[in-house]
């Protein structure tokens, strides 16, 4: 589910918008995490939401937030390991 490469995390997550809050909601499919994001799939504001909440959750800047994918629900995300970013990987893994 996550590629770990020179301190740097991949892993795929579908992102379900127009939700009540953002969260991580849990595992969609066999390697895929899903997010609900609050702001909807229009004019990119999901992504920008979803950047931010990245950036909060795991407390890093929103600069070192990759995402491919970014017209699709299905998205790779690219993020810098730290130790919020550890405690992720083991409970989804």
């Amino acid at each position: 589910m996550f590629k770990i490469d020179n301190n740097i995390v991949s892993f795929k997550i579908k992102v379900q918008p127009n939700s009540s809050i953002n969260k991580i909601s849990g595992i969609y499919g066999d390697d895929t995490i899903k997010i609900n994001i609050k702001a909807p799939a229009v004019e990119g504001a999901a992504n920008k939401e979803l950047i931010k909440f990245l950036s909060k959750k795991f407390k890093i800047a929103k600069s070192e937030v990759v995402i491919k994918g970014e017209t699709s629900k299905q998205k790779l995300i690219t993020i810098p390991i730290n130790k919020k970013v550890e405690e992720f990987i083991k409970e989804f893994n």
